[in-house]
């Protein structure tokens, strides 16, 4: 660690000072959920609240999104803390007095806690210029539940913005169950999982329920399909490197008794390693065209590459957990035993530069964690005390890489 003990108690003590401003913003946020790259009233909120912080602000021109840059009173490298900020097409069931004014448009997921806390930490950070010797990259990132705006960003510049490329990048993702509120959680190596997406379309031949030899039925070819995928990723995938492969979708046929001409089976692959997220295609293909060939059908697989897998530095994990528990205290860190199988777009940056990202608890007080609704849910409720720890771990992270030089 690179930074004096004394500046992380000031951190902790400033992020809990503005931690009532902060929830205001997110209560903002939360009201006016938006979808995908356009998300014009969330991006008026964030200009309005970085405006006072003397920042160079770029908002972008072909998405919602906004890149800004703290510049240090000193020459240095620079660092990048990242915050999504669009919503999910969920109808809100909470009963929250900031509930979504949008119908059908949810918050669910969290993210107008990144975006607000990602504004509090360019607070604590713009508050302590004198003492940065380098530049800090804002990157309020649209789209990442789809079609994914991260990418596009990195496009765009935002690792570039502040003149060179960053050296390290951190985000976080609040959680409303599993982790108790307040409590930091990470690992090195795979950190969430790669998600792709397969369409299978098995081809036969209709005719009359009552005579099915005198057809081909793709709903039992259909069904030995998803049968075998199962048995694929136990036997052609090593356990401890596993691939995940969950149908959620069959449709076939229109009434009882009419074999129809296809059947239809929609899935979501995950993974977690490029390695194996690089051999599951081609595998995938062979066990559908394999079983579809044997009762003398065809198929056509469509499979489209996803997100894929976020990877902690293991430098970088480790000043997060150290940066963390001399903020908050031994227990406000968990080390993740495992990956979370869900994806995140923050992987793309991930790839180009070293950093971490990090699961926050934000289970609201007097909830259990083991039965509190889950992101996503329409019931998904998060406490607002966690944006007195998110803000002050980022700029921690920022403050403490750029110590190193």
């Amino acid at each position: 660690m690179h930074l004096d003990p004394a500046v992380l108690t000031q951190l902790r003590t400033e992020a809990q000072a503005q931690l009532p401003e902060i929830a205001d913003l997110r209560h903002a946020l939360h009201r006016v959920p938006e979808l995908g790259l356009d998300l014009p009233r969330t991006q008026a909120l964030v200009l309005d609240a970085l405006a006072p912080l003397g920042l160079e602000v770029t908002p972008g021109e072909s998405m919602s999104s906004v890149t800004a840059v703290l510049r240090g009173d000193r020459p240095g490298r620079a660092v990048l803390l990242r915050g999504d900020m669009d919503a999910l097409p969920v109808t809100e069931e909470t009963a929250e007095p900031f509930a979504s004014e949008h119908p059908g448009v949810m918050h669910a997921c969290g993210h107008d806690l990144h975006t607000a806390g990602l504004v509090g930490a360019a607070r604590l950070l713009a508050s302590r210029r004198e003492q940065i010797a380098g530049s800090v990259v804002f990157m309020f990132q649209p789209g990442e539940e789809g079609p994914g705006g991260a990418q596009p960003m990195i496009d765009a510049g935002v690792l570039d913005a502040a003149g060179e490329r960053v050296v390290a990048a951190y985000g976080l993702h609040v959680l409303s169950s599993v982790l108790p509120s307040g409590l930091v959680m990470g690992r090195s190596g795979p950190m969430l999982a790669a998600a792709d997406s397969v369409r299978v379309t098995v081809h036969g031949r209709g005719g009359h329920g009552s005579a099915p030899h005198l057809a081909l039925d793709p709903v039992p070819v259909a069904a030995e399909i998803v049968l075998a995928l199962q048995a694929m990723v136990t036997r052609q995938f090593d356990v401890f490197d596993p691939v995940v492969v969950t149908v959620g979708r069959i449709s076939a046929g229109t009434v009882n008794n009419v074999i129809g001409d296809s059947a239809l089976i929609e899935a979501t692959v995950r993974t977690f390693s490029e390695d194996t997220h690089g051999r599951v295609p081609e595998r995938l293909r062979r066990v559908c065209e394999g079983v579809a060939s044997a009762h003398g059908l065809s198929v056509t697989v469509d499979y489209q590459r996803g997100y894929p897998v976020t990877v902690n530095r293991e430098e970088e994990n480790d000043r997060a957990r150290e940066l963390t528990v001399s903020l908050f205290g031994e227990d406000a860190w968990h080390d993740a035993p495992q990956p979370i199988a869900g994806a995140e777009d923050f992987s793309y940056v991930l790839q180009q530069v070293p950093g971490a990202y990090l699961g926050l608890g934000a289970v609201p007080a007097g909830t259990d964690p083991a039965t509190a609704a889950y992101n996503h849910s329409p019931r998904a409720r998060f406490d607002d005390e966690a944006l007195a720890v998110g803000p002050a771990v980022l700029a921690a992270l920022a403050l403490d890489r750029l110590a190193q030089g």
